[in-house]
């Protein structure tokens, strides 16, 4: 926690004033986790949130969508990094929402247990996003975009999280941003340690080195015969053991083909609707859809048969 005010503090994140007539005060929360790093080590993490569902559009925030980089340009870049034998780079931006500048007025009350003696009537305007602000992904895409404009770095007009700098000698830069995991790809480490000197003079920036893992996803390589490979095991394992699947054989085929889905299998007594209600059926969807989208293509066609059901799903499904 004091870490995170310490943070809070350097990137003056709000000034102590008096509430305006008429205007609300938005209630924040500490929220505690356990980051397991690279290497199976365990970090405490505390983060200062603010309940950002009590926002109003129109007085607290206008627009909220942020774009994030998709998995077919991190296949495309990763195999180009792979037939290129190009340096793969990952950074990690610390306490990322804090970064964006605020275009609301919005007041928020002060911390839980970080009072200011002899101000404790006085309320936090901000002036920088915070996490739990519905803007706050959005504010945080500007900065970085702004950035990476001043730096010389082109924007690709079809995805709008990935960067592009061409250097007079013929080689390039890559830079992929998902919220606040980057990957950086280029031939010239001078050049990426250029970028790396830079980004960390205007963010709080985490510098983790050749990339081994990005969104769940387990990067190996093998330069001498220039292959690189994605693995998403320890996320399905995660998964299998969340829905009581671990112990469950393997089969070679996802989906066999004398078994067949219908609407006939949706639950049509209340018994059966009240057993189905309390089993997590979107989330194991949702579960495997991800692990589709990022390695597992090869699961495509299940996940869309089972996916039909969502609205009633009954046990055969």
């Amino acid at each position: 926690m004091e870490e995170e005010m310490d943070s809070l503090m350097h990137n003056q994140t709000w000034d102590l004033v008096k509430l305006p007539i008429g205007k609300a005060t938005l209630k924040n929360k500490w929220v505690y986790r356990l980051k397991e790093e690279d290497g199976g080590k365990q970090r405490y993490k505390a983060r200062l949130v603010v309940k950002g569902f009590a926002q109003k559009k129109g007085i607290d925030f206008d627009e909220i969508f942020s774009p994030v980089v998709k998995m077919t340009s991190i296949r495309t870049i990763l195999s180009l990094v792979a037939a290129e034998d190009l340096h793969l780079e990952q950074l990690d931006v610390k306490t990322t929402f804090l970064h964006g500048d605020l275009e609301e007025e919005i007041y928020m009350q002060q911390p839980q247990g970080y009072e200011v003696k002899g101000k404790e009537k006085l309320v936090c305007r901000l002036k920088k996003s915070l996490y739990g602000l519905k803007q706050a992904p959005r504010q945080w895409y500007l900065k970085f975009d702004k950035f990476m404009s001043e730096q010389g770095y082109t924007r690709c007009h079809s995805y709008h999280c990935v960067y592009l700098k061409k250097q007079n000698d013929g080689s390039y830069i890559i830079l992929l941003l998902y919220v606040d995991d980057m990957l950086v790809v280029g031939s010239n480490t001078q050049e990426i340690n250029v970028l790396k000197r830079k980004l960390a003079n205007s963010f709080a920036m985490k510098d983790l080195g050749a990339a081994k893992q990005i969104l769940g996803m387990r990067i190996t390589r093998d330069k001498k015969i220039r292959k690189l490979t994605l693995s998403h095991n320890e996320y399905i394992q995660k998964v299998l053991k969340r829905f009581n699947m671990h112990n469950a054989k393997p089969v070679s085929t996802p989906f066999a083909s004398h078994f067949k889905l219908s609407k006939e299998m949706c639950p049509k007594t209340q018994e059966d609707m009240d057993y189905m209600s309390k089993v997590p059926y979107a989330s194991a969807v949702g579960s495997l859809m991800y692990a589709m989208v990022c390695t597992r293509p090869d699961i495509a066609h299940v996940v869309g048969v089972v996916s039909r059901y969502m609205n009633n799903p009954g046990k055969e499904h």
